[in-house]
């Protein structure tokens, strides 16, 4: 009705016979909010578009099959997923995908891509996939603008987005080349409490709640379908509900709206492959349930008028809940947590467990990574987290459940601080509003007593209120800007180079490092006409960190990668370089099908250092480094291969030197490992032309990524990419 006004006859004569009645009426405020908001966003998006003076490449390992995954989806349609059998990855068995991938990064990717060719715009699935974390990153940093809105007001908005614009960790996760799950799951947690939050507002209207109830259980569902971290928006929804009924805040409102967002989520999950039924047993899963009769409890017990009745209905329905729950766990009905998730939960699950242990980022977070990543704002955030309980708010409550709930999975897992970037830039901006707020409002007043009297009689006067800005001011400039080392720099910390460019070594070149980078070249060309000449297909075998690499770039199959779902796989592929040639190639052997042949190449990676005496020294950022981990796998199902026996170390527990000592009982030891025969090989040969290590006859060199040594050389480092032909006995 008011649209049918609006554009009536009159109103419309009106404006074609003045335009300034078209003008567009926008208040002082407003408008600046809306400039610095696109201020932030511009900056946000700028500062992880920075690693593109290394080149424009992936980053890290698994965005390469989030690629391979979103580009199969554009080259076959959306549901091509539910029916690929990548036979390119976990030689020879291949790997079913769509129960072990979430589809929704993919599926996103996707949708940007047809979009923006439907624009017109000249560019590939890869360029899109490369730049779509700058793009989320950006996205997001507007989406926590409006939930800091309703936390705060504007300005809580405002200062949310510009800190999680330049959080370290954060950044980390949105940079340019890192297409990974993290991108959408950030963005759909913001979302889903965006939404969930509105939608249990008591001066809302009934219809509108139910929208909101709906936006919030399709981003939930969507986060069901793209990251498996969704557990942790699970566990702090529910958390922050029963924290409610505890505080008497229950009502019909939220019964509804927990009902309809779970509902729809849960729906979307188990339709799902990689998740299906069985997610419903799952135990994270049981607790939504019984939220959900609880808040049904709430509901019946208002309809009782006596304390006795109210009394004996919470005992029995309480009595009927234990009971149900022993029920379910004595018929094995209830399903636990996979193990990964169990040790974000509880971090000793993750002791004997070499596997988990071996990944860098599923360690223990120091507290001094959490001020390397704050720096000033690491005082400013308990501050937040005390306003928000000083005044518990059902919005202010969330908040401070989400802050302290990230700060425990932030401390049991590196990784998990990414949970913790949009809590903390949410109450770090809550912390300094209010703490600002009182001085701005001071330095708006019109003093009413004389200044001088004002001085005299103890009064806090503007001065005051305008050094105390300023000191702000400075502090925020101090943490982001300035370049004293003793403090974090977020766009040093940016301003780094993707994985690949640096080939897989923690440091900031001038240039590309194209060790990897030619090595993936020579298996995607050299390796296709070897195929074409000998009519086999060239397998290649590595250790798993590499398998995501040699599968996209190198476009061969490989044995293993980052998935890690096949830890026998893995144990064997660990045997394989942890034994002696003749055991390791009969290993090898027997990965092959009555229609798929045994790999035919093997691969290390090492770095090493050579003094001005030419004496060899190892780096530790290749396998050099890896291979306890190999020896510490391999160990959980071969109890023979012991780290300890492999070699001698020093007085420190440093690594010396590997043995060449063999034992009566006949296990390989150091020197005749394959590992260390490949790696001994190969620095011997760029180094000094030639090597004393033997190697045949069971392996030949194929490819070296640098051959002699070269004068570049990286932090005194020389990385090298060694690719070997296996050659089986003919008997």
């Amino acid at each position: 009705m008011e649209l049918r006004k609006l554009f009536s006859r009159e109103n419309i004569v009106k404006a074609l016979k003045s335009p300034g009645a078209l003008r567009i009426r926008v208040s002082h405020s407003s408008l600046m909010a809306i400039s610095l908001l696109l201020l932030i966003l511009f900056l946000a998006f700028m500062v992880r578009l920075l690693p593109l003076r290394w080149g424009f490449y992936l980053s890290e390992f698994d965005p390469c099959f989030q690629y391979r995954l979103t580009d199969h989806m554009v080259q076959n349609g959306f549901l091509s997923y539910n029916t690929w059998h990548d036979y390119m990855s976990w030689y020879p068995y291949g790997r079913d995908v769509a129960h072990t991938a979430f589809p929704g990064l993919a599926f996103t990717a996707a949708s940007f891509y047809y979009i923006a060719r439907a624009l017109a715009m000249p560019i590939t699935v890869y360029q899109l996939c490369v730049l779509f974390p700058v793009i989320m990153g950006t996205i997001t940093c507007l989406v926590i603008y409006f939930v800091g809105k309703d936390i705060g007001g504007k300005e809580v908005g405002l200062f949310a987005a510009f800190f999680l614009a330049l959080s370290s960790s954060y950044i980390g996760r949105t940079s340019l080349g890192f297409f990974d799950d993290e991108t959408v799951g950030i963005f759909g947690i913001l979302l889903l409490i965006f939404f969930f939050l509105r939608s249990i507002e008591p001066e809302r209207s009934m219809k509108a709640c139910l929208a909101y109830a709906i936006a919030g259980g399709l981003s939930l569902g969507y986060l069901f379908a793209s990251w498996g971290a969704s557990r942790y928006a699970v566990g702090i929804i529910v958390l922050y509900v029963f924290v409610l009924l505890l505080l008497r805040r229950y009502s019909s409102r939220l019964l509804w709206s927990y009902s309809v967002t779970f509902g729809i989520a849960l729906f979307i999950a188990v339709n799902i492959p990689y998740i299906g039924f069985t997610f419903l047993k799952e135990s994270s899963i049981l607790l939504v349930f019984g939220m959900f009769l609880l808040l049904c409890a709430f509901e019946l017990v208002r309809y009782f008028r006596t304390l006795k009745m109210k009394t004996l209905f919470f005992f029995g329905f309480f009595a009927l809940l234990v009971a149900g729950l022993f029920a379910l766990s004595w018929l094995g009905f209830i399903k636990g947590m996979e193990a990964k998730f169990m040790s974000v939960i509880n971090p000793y699950e993750r002791i004997g467990r070499a596997l988990v242990e071996s990944v860098q980022e599923h360690r223990p977070a120091a507290w001094g990574s959490f001020y390397y990543d704050l720096g000033i704002g690491a005082f400013f955030v308990p501050i937040g987290l005390f306003f928000a309980i000083q005044n518990p708010t059902n919005r202010n409550i969330f908040l401070a459940i989400f802050g302290l709930t990230s700060i425990y999975f932030a401390g049991s897992m590196s990784r998990l601080t990414l949970l913790m970037a949009p809590a903390f830039a949410l109450l770090w901006a809550l912390g300094i509003v209010r703490l600002v707020r009182p001085f701005i409002t001071l330095l708006r007043e019109v003093p009413a007593i004389p200044m001088r009297k004002m001085r005299f009689e103890g009064h806090v006067g503007k001065e005051f209120s305008g050094a105390f800005l300023i000191l702000v001011i400075f502090l925020l400039t101090f943490a982001f800007v300035l370049p004293n080392p003793q403090y974090p720099r977020v766009f040093e910390h940016a301003y780094v180079p993707t994985t690949l460019a640096t080939a897989s070594m923690p440091i900031k070149p001038e240039s590309t490092v194209p060790d990897w980078i030619s090595t993936l070249d020579w298996m995607r060309i050299n390796l296709t006409v070897w195929e074409q000449q000998t009519g086999q297909t060239a397998v290649i075998c590595s250790w798993w960190d590499y398998g995501y690499w040699i599968t996209t770039f190198g476009n061969k199959p490989s044995l293993a990668d980052n998935a890690t779902f096949n830890k026998t796989q893995i144990e064997n592929i660990a045997l394989v370089y942890m034994t002696n040639m003749t055991a390791a190639v009969k290993i090898l052997k027997k990965f092959k099908t009555p229609s798929q042949p045994p790999p035919t190449h093997i691969l290390v990676f090492v770095t090493f250092q050579v003094d001005s005496q030419g004496n060899i020294g190892d780096v530790g950022w290749g396998d050099e480094g890896k291979w306890r981990w190999m020896a510490r796998i391999a160990h959980e199902r071969y109890p023979w291969v012991n780290e300890t026996e492999m070699g001698r170390y020093d007085e420190k527990g440093n690594w010396a030197d590997w043995s060449d000592e063999i034992p009566d009982d006949g296990k390989t030891q150091g020197k005749e490992t394959v590992i260390y025969k490949l790696m001994q090989y190969g620095k011997e040969k760029m180094a000094m032309g030639y090597s004393t290590v033997q190697i045949d006859p069971y392996f030949t060199e194929a490819y070296f990524s640098q051959t002699p040594l070269q004068p570049r050389n990286y932090g005194g480092a020389y990385p090298l990419v060694a690719v070997y032909k296996i050659d089986y006995p003919t008997t």
